[in-house]
């Protein structure tokens, strides 16, 4: 995992007011907290940090006023209406060897059992535990020839050295369900006749 270095500004104005102006500016309102410490109100360019939370669970090194920190997003607010613009992130302080719960994507390779079978995705991302320098950017399963019925569990999903399951391993992550035929027209008219 590749980290990304941020320079940050700690920020003295809070509001809506304040938060405009910031984001007029091409700046990002964003709070930094973990192990204890009081929060941190920061400032973070947009387009660094829009760039640099296009990978998930990325590692930040963040200089706030010339003092380095690791970091990695924790919640990301968007505005609703256009998608390429950040709101406000809060930051997770982080530690070189240290744990951490995050949640990686579900990617698949392979196709399914011919008969028009269709996959459903009970979890689109796999809650795991690693250190904070190693999270995987996602998990690859494996759904070659898999037909209607079957499953697969989070304990079957192969993870990374160093990385545990953070949710139970009998826990569906993808399932596979026969594809439902489609009612014939002409019963469908016998039937509203009769009613």
């Amino acid at each position: 995992m590749s980290e990304v270095k941020i320079s940050a500004e700690t920020r003295t104005e809070f509001g809506k007011g304040a938060a405009r102006r910031l984001r007029r500016a091409d700046k990002l309102p964003a709070v930094v907290y973990g192990h204890g410490e009081a929060p941190v109100h920061v400032t973070l360019p947009h387009h660094d940090t829009l760039m640099a939370l296009k990978t998930p669970n990325v590692l930040i090194n963040l200089d706030i006023d010339g003092k380095s920190q690791l970091v990695i997003p924790k919640a990301v607010q968007r505005d609703v209406l256009r998608q390429g613009i950040l709101e406000h992130v809060d930051l997770l302080l982080v530690k070189r060897g240290e744990k951490v719960q995050v949640e990686v994507p579900v990617h698949t390779e392979g196709e399914l059992a011919p008969g028009g079978n269709l996959l459903e995705h009970v979890l689109n991302s796999l809650p795991v535990e690693a250190e904070a320098t190693h999270i995987p950017e996602s998990v690859t399963v494996s759904i070659a020839g898999l037909d209607a019925g079957a499953s697969v569990l989070a304990k079957d999903i192969p993870l990374p050295k160093g990385t545990t399951l953070a949710v139970e391993e009998d826990a569906v992550v993808l399932q596979v369900l026969a594809a439902q035929a489609e009612e014939a027209p002409a019963e469908a008219e016998e039937e509203s006749a009769e009613a």
